[in-house]
């Protein structure tokens, strides 16, 4: 028991303090060379970054925020790999980044939106449910134009195909408690969807800038 804790305690350590790493400022730092965050924020930010940067960027963008998450997950899985339970190794990270995206000790435990670990957990989970979880949340993100519907359909459809595809009942309730936090975690933004003053994700180029010229 003491070797697993030994084990346990640096993956949960490791994953949640990445999970909590803010993807914006590492790219500012390490890719972009720019404080990205001066671009503004919210639909703001997303025109103007794209302006600036295009469709290559957003990939850049997407790139630091998946090996930020998978890093974690793969020492989990070779943590727990020591004793033989890899799977549950890279399910427990994935929990534990999950968490630590949503309530980053960095930020007074007010994180964002946690679509990209999310779907990274899935798929250390299981092809299949992982692809699941990518496809509902990137639709729903683009059909209603909220991340936050994204994220909870994402979650709810994580923890409808676990338990039809997950048979080892640790991973399963692992799979569960991280889909159940980024719900719970998304409530007060649902509330604020259907009252009609969650602000929408906008896909137009934002022109403003061009007053300044």
């Amino acid at each position: 028991m003491t070797v697993y804790w030994l084990l346990l305690i640096p993956t949960a350590f490791f994953a949640y303090m990445t999970g909590g790493l803010d993807t914006t400022v590492l790219a500012s730092n390490f890719v972009f060379r720019r404080s990205l965050w001066r671009l503004g924020r919210g639909n703001l930010w997303i025109s103007n970054f794209r302006r600036i940067y295009g469709v290559g960027g957003f990939i850049k963008l997407l790139l630091v925020e998946l090996v930020k998450d998978l890093i974690p997950v793969l020492i989990g899985s070779l943590l727990l790999g020591i004793k033989g339970h890899a799977d549950a190794g890279r399910a427990f990270a994935g929990f534990c980044l999950v968490l630590g995206r949503l309530y980053p000790i960095y930020y007074d435990f007010r994180g964002s939106h946690a679509s990209i670990c999310l779907i990274v957990a899935a798929f250390a989970v299981d092809g299949s449910v992982g692809a699941a979880v990518m496809v509902v949340t990137a639709l729903v993100t683009f059909i209603g134009k909220y991340l936050s519907m994204g994220a909870v359909a994402g979650a709810v459809v994580y923890a409808a195909v676990a338990l039809m595809m997950v048979d080892d009942s640790l991973i399963l309730r692992l799979c569960i408690f991280t889909a159940a936090l980024v719900i719970v975690r998304h409530i007060p933004a649902i509330a604020r969807v259907l009252g009609r003053r969650e602000p929408r994700l906008s896909f137009r180029e934002d022109i403003t800038y061009k007053l300044d010229e």
